[in-house]
């Protein structure tokens, strides 16, 4: 029983992890692109060009989904201390 509980709490971790990172690390991609698409079209090879554009565009998506991910992380947080109850209960 105990190890269904390790197995499913790993999986919720998992799910919660992919989750929570994938809007950031896809406007990072996008982001990345566009700039290497524009550096190729321009031929200027400054590699810190697509620092300050990434950390725009990441500090966008926390601005509007930063109260969804945090939300996601407590629910998570909750699911885990609720487990743990649950496993000192048996």
């Amino acid at each position: 029983m105990e190890q269904t509980y390790a197995l499913d709490l790993a999986r919720h971790g998992f799910q919660t992890a992919l989750m929570v990172m994938l809007p950031l690390m896809a406007v990072s991609l996008f982001i990345g692109l566009l700039v290497s698409v524009f550096q190729s079209v321009t031929q200027i090879q400054e590699q810190t060009l697509t620092f300050v554009p990434k950390l725009l565009g990441i500090a966008a998506v926390v601005t509007f989904l930063g109260s969804w991910m945090l939300t996601q992380l407590v629910s998570f947080t909750h699911l885990c201390f609720t487990r743990i109850a649950e496993i000192g209960r048996l």
